[in-house]
């Protein structure tokens, strides 16, 4: 009686909130212990990207879109930043937990499918907004690039984090070794972010291009974080939300089956 009692107390009713929290809170504790890694790392290499472009090309590209081109640049970056990093931190975490055995150490606590799936990107869903708002912080200060609809920002960079924080489990449940992991990420992730229009408008490409860009969810997350930021886009915010939202449902929902059934994670 005492032991149903207890389990009452911790599920809330019929969801176990204290564990998924736990879960959560390890998650975020994971990377802020190496906070310099998580956090100032991302920081510098966008304080480094725009620098090169500055340096580079700046003075010399004029206007995208009707705005600077360091302006224009600068929520590219910042979103690159956030897909990178909670992809990493969801796929890191059950990479290792795989490889170094003690994966059963989550799996075995009275937590259901849905509620590991939630601790897991909700870990990635903090480092993505931390990041975003270390990042826009910055580009507030150095460049003086506002925040034109702040709504827009968030929902774009919690849907773009949720999204890449599923996908990172997708990586993390599939690869056995930090190479195939590794492999994932430089082959697929990285070119993806790349070629979403973090640097470029994507009127400027073919139109083959176009409609390639068009039907990758990364370029609305890009797209959306910059009207959010700057005001202007390559579509409507009100598209990239739908299709962004829908790639989340379909991503999330491949992970709970994954953690249902136990796919490539039980022996």
């Amino acid at each position: 009686m005492a032991t149903n009692a207890a389990m009452g107390v911790r599920r809330f009713g019929r969801v176990n909130w204290l564990g998924t929290w736990t879960l959560l809170r390890r998650e975020v504790r994971r990377f802020m212990n190496v906070w310099s890694q998580t956090i100032l790392a991302p920081l510098i290499n966008a304080g480094l990207f725009l620098l090169i472009f500055t340096i580079a090309i700046g003075p010399q590209r004029g206007d995208v879109m009707g705005v600077p081109f360091m302006t224009f640049l600068a929520p590219g970056i910042l979103t690159m930043t956030v897909i990178q990093n909670a992809f990493a931190n969801t796929s890191s975490s059950l990479a290792s937990a795989k490889v170094q055995g003690n994966i059963v150490d989550t799996l075995m606590p009275p937590l259901s499918a849905a509620e590991l799936v939630a601790g897991y990107i909700g870990g990635a869903v903090a480092r993505g907004a931390l990041v975003a708002t270390v990042i826009a912080l910055g580009s507030v200060l150095f460049l003086g690039v506002g925040l034109q609809n702040p709504v827009w920002v968030l929902v774009f960079v919690l849907l773009g984090s949720i999204l890449m924080g599923g996908l990172g489990m997708v990586a993390g449940i599939f690869a056995n070794k930090f190479d195939q992991l590794s492999a994932i990420s430089n082959f697929l992730i990285t070119p993806l972010a790349f070629l979403s229009g973090t640097f470029y408008s994507i009127d400027a490409l073919p139109p083959v291009m176009q409609a390639m860009s068009h039907a990758n969810p990364f370029f609305y997350i890009i797209d959306g974080v910059r009207f959010g930021m700057i005001g202007v886009s390559d579509s409507s915010p009100w598209i990239g939300v739908s299709i962004v939202g829908l790639a989340c449902i379909v991503v999330v929902g491949i992970c709970w089956r994954w953690m249902k059934t136990g796919y490539r994670l039980k022996p």
